[in-house]
């Protein structure tokens, strides 16, 4: 249907397909209700390639491009939004700011093991008082007296495989007074003294994927971990949440796709006033109006794939189809997921089916990496050019 889609993205959609369905999907209630981190499938999903699709070989990952990223990544959550969560991250704002934004030296001390699932990573942005509006962060790094380290103090909030992450990208204020622009990027070992983590939140969904707070106390990061330079860290954390939104679009498309043929399935089997309830209208007009957002929301991601593809070569930003693949998507996976427990009715309430948890995990994607309020304001400013 698609020509850019080719024999080889077909493999690896298919590869990514028989791993969720066989090792995925049938611990994905277990670990939904215990809140456990699954690491032996993330590690295994390293091992298929799918934690650095779009990093080249030479740096850990399979050499591949963004649309075979959203095939993959749409499968994986497709089983379990949490999975796809953690590979999300990993691919879209880790690995693709360090393969951007990183020294030589830094791809191959850093990019190579989280690219290749070897090591885990996160990316921190958000603190208790600070969300969208980064510029107000409170956290600080200090350069030292020598040069040699900045000395970082602060806490950071709702940081995606906090509990598990071995290297995590940190976004702190070093010149307070410039707000966003005196923000700075910094590669934080987490195993290194002065670094914390709190407590896992405890999360309506998505909940085995780890999220908690991490708090630094005179942290000494190496100046050489700075990433980017000295104020340059809003511009790298935006370029790269342009990245994420379309990992975040993929994901709310795969939830909105379990939803809907749980919900074909269902209609086709259950019984109401002697028949199938999906011989009523209002049924069939809820099927029909979800398959149609779901192909919509396809579409809109292909096309901010392609985008990401041509910036490549153009360095042009891809903001404006990001952001429309993100609101679209992700509003329709929550839209969907809620049709979706209508349509089960009583037994879409119960945690026997897995349609409550599609509808508990769709939310999120309304939220993170810019909710649905702050992508309507990134395309209003960009049809305006009005601040």
């Amino acid at each position: 249907m698609f020509d850019f889609i080719t024999e080889e993205h077909e493999m690896i959609r298919q590869t990514a397909r028989d791993f969720a369905t066989t090792a995925i999907a049938p611990i994905a209630a277990e670990y939904d209700e215990s809140g456990e981190f699954p690491l032996e499938t993330v590690r295994q999903m390293g091992s298929l390639g799918f934690m650095g699709i779009e990093i080249p070989e030479q740096y850990g990952g399979v050499g591949m491009d963004t649309i075979a990223y959203v095939l993959a990544l749409e499968e994986i959550s497709r089983a379990d939004a949490s999975h796809g969560t953690i590979m999300s991250v990993n691919n879209s704002l880790v690995c693709h700011a360090l393969l951007k934004y990183g020294t030589e030296e830094q791809k191959q001390k850093y990019l190579v093991p989280v690219a290749s699932g070897a090591k885990i990573g996160a990316y921190s942005l958000t603190e208790p008082m600070s969300g969208s509006d980064a510029g107000t962060m409170r956290s600080r790094a200090v350069l030292s007296d020598d040069g040699a380290h900045y000395v970082i103090n602060g806490r950071k909030s709702w940081v995606t495989s906090a509990p598990v992450a071995d290297i995590i990208l940190l976004f702190t204020m070093t010149d307070p007074q410039k707000q966003h622009r005196g923000i700075s990027a910094f590669i934080i070992e987490t195993d290194r003294p002065g670094f914390a983590r709190g407590k896992k939140e405890p999360k309506l969904g998505i909940r085995a994927s780890a999220t908690s707070e991490i708090t630094f106390d005179d942290f000494r990061c190496p100046v050489e971990n700075r990433l980017g330079e000295e104020g340059e860290g809003f511009k790298v954390a935006m370029a790269v949440l342009d990245a994420g939104r379309i990992g975040i679009a993929s994901q709310a498309l795969g939830i909105a796709e379990a939803a809907l043929e749980a919900s074909v399935s269902y209609a086709k089997e259950r019984e109401a006033f002697g028949q199938k309830i999906g011989e009523f209208q209002m049924i069939q007009q809820k099927l029909a109006d979800m398959k149609t957002r779901i192909d919509a929301s396809r579409l809109l991601i292909y096309r901010a794939a392609l985008a990401k593809m041509q910036a490549a070569s153009t360095g042009e930003r891809y903001t404006m189809e990001a952001s429309i693949a993100k609101l679209f998507a992700s509003e329709t996976a929550m839209w969907v997921a809620t049709q979706a427990v209508q349509i089960h009715g009583g037994m879409g309430y119960s945690k026997e089916l897995p349609v409550e948890r599609y509808f508990r995990d769709a939310k999120i994607t309304e939220i993170y990496e810019g909710t649905s309020e702050i992508q309507r304001m990134v395309i209003a400013r960009h049809l305006t050019g009005l601040r």
